[in-house]
Parts: C-alpha cells; sequence; structure tokens
C-alpha cells in the first residue's frame, strides 16, 4: 500500500508540475472513451497494473483545468496543503457521518466551519453544511427556507408533504443561476413557483422592481434568492437593500453566492456583499474561489433549529445521532460520505484571513488586466468588471457578431494556450472569461491575451 500510493502521489504532483507549460485545449472525448472501454478481467489485476492502466488510459483526457490558464466556467486550482489532505483523506478513509464514525472528521468541519464564517462575515451561530458544491449548497438552503415558511404558515411539510400545503413563492432575479431552479424541482416546490424580478445593466436584481414583485402579491410563505457574484458578469445584488425589502414581506432570504461570496474575505470588495450577514441561508463553493480539492461546497444557514429540522434523520441502530449539538450528517443530504472538512481546514490554514483576501483581490486585478488588454487590441468588453469575471465580444451587436465570437473561442480552444468558455448573454454571444486559479500570474494573462487577440485576427 505504501509503494502504491507513493506512486500515486509522485503521478499527481507530477501532472500538476508540469500545468504552467502544459497545453490547455480541449479534450478528445472518443479517445478518452476508447482507452477505458475494455472487457472486464474475468480474474483479479494486481494493484500496481492497474494504477498504471489508469494512469496511461486517463492521461489524454485530462483537462488542465487546475492549471494558471484555465478560465472556462468559475474553476480554481487547488491549494498544495488542500491536496495533500485530500489524499490522506482518501487514505484514512473516513465516513464523516457523525462524531462516532469519525470524531477527526467532525472536529475539522466544525474547526473550519468557524473560520469560514468569520472569513465571510456571516453570524457566527450559523450552522454549516459540507457539501458537494453550488447545486448541493443551494437545495440545502431551499430546503430550510421551505421548512421555515410553510412552519410559520402552520404546515408541517417534513411529515405531510406538499400536497395541499399552502403556495410557496419564489422571487429570484432574472439573471440568477440555473441551480436555482433545478433545486426547486427537486424539492417539489416546482419552476413555477418562480416570480421573475428584472435586472440592472450589468445583472444585479433591480431592488426596485424586487419592491413592486412583492407589493404586488397577496401574503403568504415567500423566500427571496439573492445573488452575490452574477454568474456571467460578476455582479451582486444590493443585498442590504433587498435583503431589508424581504424580510418587510416576511419572506426568508437565501444568497447564492457560489464565488461572489468571497468578495466579503477582501477588505477592498467587501462592500460588493455588503448586509450579506442579515440573510437566512447562503450557498458558498470552496474548489471555486477558496482553490480547494473537488467536490467541495458549503451549506449556511442562520438559523441552526432550522437547518437540522429540514435535513436531519434519525434511526435506532445510528449510534451518536439525535444529540443537541448538531451532527455533519444533520447538515447535509447525504450519509455516507467523505471528510471534506480535511482540505477546508488545510486549505484555510495555508492562507489565513490575508491570503484570502489577497487571493481574491489578485484574480480580480487580473480579471481588469484581462479587459483592459484585449480592449486594447479591439475587442469589446461587455460588463463592469467588478469581481473576476469578463465578457468578452467581437464584431457587431447582430448575428453576426455572435459568429465571429463563437469562432474566436472556437480557434482559442484549439490552439492551447488557455481554454475560455463562451455564453449567452440578453441574446447575444460572449467569451466568458473566470479568473478564479491561485497560480495564474500577469504574465499568464498577458500570454492569454496574446493568443486570444492573435485568434480574432486570424477570424
Amino acid at each position: 500500500m505504501a509503494a502504491l500510493l507513493a506512486r500515486a502521489a509522485a503521478t499527481a504532483a507530477a501532472f500538476r508540475a508540469g500545468l504552467p507549460d502544459r497545453p490547455v485545449p480541449a479534450a478528445d472525448p472518443q479517445r478518452s472513451a476508447a482507452a477505458f472501454d475494455r472487457p472486464l478481467p474475468q480474474a483479479p489485476t494486481p494493484p500496481a497494473q492497474v494504477l498504471d492502466e489508469l494512469v496511461a488510459a486517463a492521461e489524454d483526457g485530462l483537462m488542465a483545468t487546475p492549471g494558471p490558464r484555465y478560465f472556462g466556467f468559475v474553476v480554481g486550482g487547488a491549494l498544495a496543503s488542500a491536496t495533500a489532505a485530500e489524499m490522506l483523506a482518501a487514505g484514512w478513509d473516513q465516513c464523516a457521518f457523525n462524531t462516532a464514525l469519525s470524531p477527526a472528521a467532525s472536529a475539522a468541519e466544525r474547526a473550519a466551519g468557524r473560520w469560514l464564517l468569520e472569513l465571510l462575515g456571516l453570524p457566527a451561530t450559523a450552522s454549516v453544511g459540507f457539501v458537494t458544491g453550488g447545486q448541493a449548497a443551494n437545495t440545502v438552503g431551499l430546503a430550510a427556507a421551505r421548512h421555515h415558511v410553510l412552519a410559520e404558515a402552520g404546515w408541517d411539510v417534513e411529515r405531510d408533504g406538499l400536497a395541499g400545503a399552502p403556495r410557496v413563492r419564489v422571487v429570484a432575479g432574472v439573471e440568477r443561476h440555473a441551480t436555482i431552479d433545478r433545486s426547486l424541482r427537486l424539492l417539489g416546490l416546482g419552476s413555477a413557483a418562480l416570480q421573475p424580478v428584472a435586472a440592472d445593466g450589468n445583472g444585479a436584481i433591480d431592488v426596485r422592481d424586487l419592491q413592486r414583485v412583492l407589493a404586488a402579491a397577496a401574503p403568504g410563505p415567500t423566500v427571496v434568492c439573492l445573488q452575490a457574484g452574477n454568474v456571467n458578469t460578476g455582479a451582486c445584488d444590493d443585498l442590504r437593500t433587498a435583503i431589508g425589502l424581504a424580510h418587510d414581506h416576511g419572506a426568508w432570504v437565501h444568497v447564492d453566492g457560489a464565488f461572489g461570496l468571497w468578495a466579503a474575505a477582501d477588505p477592498a470588495r467587501a462592500h460588493l456583499v455588503a448586509g450579506v450577514e442579515l440573510a437566512d441561508s447562503w450557498a458558498c463553493d470552496g474548489h471555486k474561489w477558496l482553490n480547494l480539492p473537488y467536490d467541495s461546497g458549503f451549506a449556511i444557514c442562520s438559523r441552526p433549529g432550522v437547518h437540522v429540522a429540514a435535513l436531519s434523520y434519525t434511526a435506532s441502530y445510528l449510534t451518536g445521532s439525535g444529540s443537541a449539538d448538531p451532527a455533519p450528517a444533520d447538515l447535509t443530504p447525504e450519509s455516507s460520505r467523505r471528510a471534506r472538512g480535511f482540505a477546508a481546514w488545510a486549505g484555510l490554514r495555508e492562507l489565513g484571513a490575508g491570503g484570502v483576501a489577497a487571493l481574491v483581490a489578485r484574480c480580480c486585478a487580473l480579471a481588469v488586466r484581462f479587459a483592459g488588454g484585449l480592449a486594447a487590441g479591439g475587442a469589446r468588453i461587455a460588463n463592469d468588471v467588478v469581481l473576476n469575471q469578463v465578457l468578452v465580444r467581437f464584431g457587431d451587436d447582430g448575428e453576426a457578431g455572435d459568429a465571429r465570437t463563437d469562432r474566436v473561442l472556437e480557434a482559442v480552444q484549439r490552439d492551447g494556450t488557455c481554454w475560455m468558455g463562451g455564453t449567452t448573454w440578453r441574446g447575444r454571444r460572449y467569451m466568458r472569461i473566470a479568473v478564479s486559479n491561485a497560480t495564474t500570474t500577469e504574465a499568464d494573462v498577458d500570454r492569454s491575451v496574446a493568443a486570444v487577440l492573435r485568434a480574432a485576427r486570424a477570424c
């Protein structure tokens, strides 16, 4: 086992060390499928041989997502200590259901949770569930919201379900993340429960329209979803004003802060999420801007009792469950799961509060550098670059510009210097750049700008 894990670690370390020079093109899925698609062996295979075969099969299909010039989606790398902690977590093989199963796993999550609340400026009494990512965190937050608003209306949704329950309306911006809609489907509230609110010019919620929507409906169970970090533009809602309006109408407020919530950790950008601590639940990712390994997300609730009521369960054989102090499993939708807290604790310990602030500030500065370099080369920047997101367009405002932007995007992805994704925002096509990696440098940005402009000239 020691020799096998040492070989695995060395292989992983070599991959990570080569990322600054590794091309970043889209991998060929057909080659990967062919490499892995082989008959199930009838006899056992030695573990060392299995490892070698796995490395050989995976090599051509590995994307350089942890590298410094991957700007697609909102993807961070993984800090050195967090990566090592994740390898230890796999080796220790702990189940993080509750303290009886692993005192260390529970303690790591509690400690890391306290640090997260401090960094994000959220109430110290809030509960933190360690989930897979933003989708799960939004689902948990909205499950807590569903429980609370229906309990306030005299309905026990955990006991009686939704059939016959008062209708829950969900108010959210038109530019909300799609995971909100899926969470509503998963929770049985349905996408038809959504009442959309207009957005301003940069994608943040229009608080005047929010006031109109809230005032127009009859009183009843209401959940308001706000956003810290628009998925396309990085814009943050006016949280203080919007939360005040929502609470005036008796609504539960959930904040989707998958990456934008980290602005709170940077004193120079904390104003973008001012008032966030007044909300009732929050969703945040660790594998985005905090640069933790996959999968890592945080479901945070201002009312731990509501959080537990919406998620927990008990059984006679579950030793250690049902205590007054919530167990990790009381705060997540999973039972058997890995110990995510080790990597989170290690990453936060490595960076410290100052390191997290510097990471956020550096990525934002690099996004501004990206926008400036591309604009100087003739590209059009569509958004106010307030965080780490840049929307870029090539050509006119019509279909010809859409087509050219897509051609440039495809050329950049083939080139391999860097990788960006595309998006449709307000009916038009854009290149979407997200700067989230702790290892990205100014030189990486300048090299990527040159590659994009070279592709634009060729197109």
